[in-house]
């Protein structure tokens, strides 16, 4: 749907809605049709879509001020999609990424999640497979788009997280969280001690609408536990149930 600042409308001096930003995404895929297929629906979802057949001028495109959200292919010419990712998470750590992947490239998908990555879809994938994950994602990355989750904040020894502004501090030190994590992170300080599974997770930190595996949360976990435990050879905040899940911890934060 496209909108005219200069309606009709607009010259009678009705009153009129300010529509909401379109999103903006980034669109790395070296493969001609499965890049214009990609762009095509996103374009047709509404979105602002640019797009990239190579590594470097991938990167470019995806730390440009206003892009939303990063939908990157791991084989790519001139870069390497890891690369890449490497370095938007030093530039932008907050942006969402969105890996796409080949079948049986599961270490692939794995290293991509490890470096940062919010999430992954799997090739060949339907439109609205990948229209959903890009809807999920942009969801939880703008706060206002959610009302419950622009606010308040969670204090309690070393950690300090800020929900409106999604700015985690270990020690009085600012940790650049992506996305995920840091809702991951969210939901465990707001759910204390209670244990969850891996598939509750997903469900209620990746959404109904999402198509990741469980073993995703081992991951996000564990990145978690880098950037917040003391020694996360040996958590004491983000705890294994062994053949359960996970429970969070607060006490030991002191």
């Amino acid at each position: 749907m496209r909108l005219s600042a200069r309606s009709a409308g607009a010259k009678r001096k009705q009153k009129t809605k300010t529509p909401m930003p379109t999103a903006r995404i980034v669109v790395v895929e070296d493969d001609s049709a499965i890049r214009r297929g990609v762009v095509d629906v996103l374009r047709a979802s509404g979105y602002e879509v640019m797009e990239a057949a190579d590594g470097a001028k991938g990167l470019e495109e995806a730390v440009r001020v206003g892009v939303d959200l990063l939908l990157l292919d791991l084989l790519l010419p001139r870069r390497d999609g890891l690369d890449v990712l490497a370095d938007v998470r030093k530039i932008r750590p907050t942006l969402p990424v969105i890996i796409l992947t080949a079948r049986g490239t599961e270490e692939d998908r794995v290293r991509g999640l490890k470096m940062g990555a919010d999430d992954y879809v799997v090739k060949p994938f339907s439109p609205r497979e990948l229209v959903a994950r890009v809807k999920a994602l942009l969801r939880r990355a703008n706060p206002l788009s959610e009302p419950e989750s622009g606010g308040g904040a969670f204090e309690k020894g070393r950690l300090r997280m800020d929900f409106g502004t999604y700015q985690v501090f270990v020690d009085a030190k600012k940790r650049e969280l992506a996305l995920r994590e840091f809702e991951l992170l969210k939901f465990f300080v707001q759910h204390p001690m209670r244990v969850y599974t891996r598939e509750q997770l997903l469900d209620m930190v990746w959404g109904r609408d999402t198509f990741v595996e469980p073993r995703t949360v081992d991951v996000h976990v564990r990145r978690l536990r880098q950037h917040i435990e003391r020694d996360d050879a040996n958590p004491e905040l983000i705890l294994t149930v062994r053949s359960v899940g996970y429970r969070f911890n607060p006490e030991a934060l002191g």
